[in-house]
């Protein structure tokens, strides 16, 4: 027969617990651009979170109503705040819009067979009247696209600069690329304006530096990768303050869409709230969207660093993720509304 566990341990573990749940939340509510050590933890799985707060409330079972009540609160903070749900309804507007946002790694899907025709089955799933994709170095021109890409984008207008794509059923015009370079490293995004239902918007797409190099180091240097860990944040807020300079103040109505490479809860993703733009999960958004992890030795998604974001004039009335067969990223989707009520 199993022992329970003395009262004087099962208080000291349930209290460490809720403490620790209660820094967690704190950090990630507060932590600013200053504060790079903070950012490195949204990073984490979130069992990492969750199992401390699930094991506070099975031993709190042997203790007073009040320990209990304290468990089960830090294991709702870690399933809410800590993990992100969303819990929204859609707005209502007119001119519908759908979305897509996909970094398709086309890299990873040119070893595999069939990894083209994964990602066309995905696009043409969802079908959006405006798809955007990041690492989709596949051509420099429509035509040299592989054939299941020509199929599934049909008779959309294509542009194509570097690892971006931006296809439209809509017009589009005057395409052009913007700089978000850092010290030692090109990179750009690029923005197009489509006209649809008689509003004219600018279509922005971006791919901000991948934490990968950063979270590497300190997963095999320890407290000796923190340096390179500081650096790589820090490279990523120099591009996220770059792109919300240059689209702060833009008179059409402005969607954002591209792998941020940041949680919505990052400073990254502050920068960019602060140009005036809010993110379409967390509008209308249901769940978690998590759309990176499952290709990791995890095995499940358990980041939402990809978004789309809208200005103010902009509806949403739905936000959701796609499948994670075809890359290692699963797209955005946000039903939009042109015309806001």
């Amino acid at each position: 027969m199993t022992r329970p566990p003395s009262r004087r341990a099962a208080r000291l573990v349930v209290a460490l617990c809720v403490l620790a749940v209660a820094l967690v939340f704190l950090a990630f509510q507060f932590g600013t651009e200053r504060t790079w050590w903070i950012e490195l933890a949204r990073y984490i799985p979130f069992p990492a979170y969750l199992a401390p707060a699930a094991m506070g409330v099975l031993l709190s079972f042997w203790l007073p109503t009040r320990w209990r009540l304290a468990a089960v609160a830090a294991l709702a903070l870690v399933i809410t705040g800590i993990m992100g749900v969303q819990l929204n309804r859609g707005e209502e507007g007119h001119a519908p819009l759908r979305v897509m946002s996909f970094n398709i790694k086309a890299y990873l899907a040119d070893d595999k067979p069939g990894g083209y025709a994964r990602i066309a089955w995905e696009m043409a799933l969802h079908d959006p009247d405006v798809l955007v994709m990041q690492d989709a170095g596949l051509a420099n021109k429509p035509e040299d696209l592989p054939p299941s890409f020509r199929t599934a984008l049909g008779a959309r207008q294509i542009h194509i600069s570097g690892q971006y794509i931006v296809a439209s059923r809509h017009p589009m015009t005057d395409c052009q690329s913007g700089d978000i370079s850092f010290p030692g490293e090109g990179h750009h995004y690029v923005r197009c304006t489509i006209t649809a239902h008689g509003v004219s918007f600018d279509m922005v797409t971006a791919h901000l530096l991948s934490p990968r190099e950063g979270l590497n180091a300190t997963r095999h240097e320890r407290l000796g990768g923190l340096a390179e860990w500081q650096e790589n944040f820090e490279m990523r807020m120099i591009q996220a303050h770059k792109l919300a300079r240059d689209l702060f103040g833009q008179p059409r109505p402005l969607v954002l869409a591209g792998d941020l490479n940041a949680p919505d809860s990052s400073p990254v993703i502050a920068a960019l709230r602060e140009s005036g733009l809010r993110d379409s999960f967390a509008s209308a958004g249901l769940g978690y969207g998590y759309t990176f992890g499952h290709s990791l030795r995890t095995r499940f998604s358990f980041l939402r660093i990809d978004h789309i974001m809208v200005s103010p004039q902009i509806g949403v009335k739905d936000s959701f993720v796609g499948g994670a067969e075809a890359s290692a990223h699963r797209p955005v989707i946000a039903d939009l509304w042109l015309k806001r009520d």
